[in-house]
C-alpha cells in the first residue's frame, strides 16, 4: 500500500454551489474512509479555493476512480485535479 494526495481546484464559489452536491459526496468519502482507503479529506482556503484528500491505496489508479466518481468532479465544481504519490518521511508508513 502507497500513500497518495488528491488534489482539487474548485469553481469560485465554490461553497455556494457545492449544497446540492454535497450529500452524495459526503457519502462518498465516508464509504472510502471506513474502507481504510481515505485516510484525511478537507478543503482549504477561506473562501475554499481547493481540497486536499490523502489516500492509501494500492496504485494511484485507485484514487482516480475515486475522483471520478466524486459528484463534485462529476457535476464541474472540480476544474481540475491531480494525484501524486507521497513519500513519506515521518511518522506513520514512514519509508525511510
Amino acid at each position: 500500500m502507497k500513500y497518495f494526495l488528491l488534489f482539487y481546484e474548485v469553481v469560485d464559489k465554490f461553497a455556494e454551489k457545492r449544497e446540492p452536491y454535497r450529500p452524495k459526496h459526503l457519502g462518498l468519502i465516508d464509504d472510502a474512509h471506513k474502507r481504510g482507503e481515505l485516510l484525511l479529506a478537507g478543503a482549504y482556503g477561506d473562501p475554499p479555493s481547493g481540497a486536499a484528500l490523502l489516500f492509501r491505496a494500492d496504485s494511484a489508479d485507485d484514487v482516480r476512480a475515486f475522483a471520478e466518481a466524486d459528484p463534485y468532479v462529476t457535476s464541474g465544481l472540480v476544474k481540475s485535479w491531480t494525484v501524486h504519490p507521497w513519500h513519506v518521511v515521518i511518522g506513520e508508513g514512514s519509508s525511510r
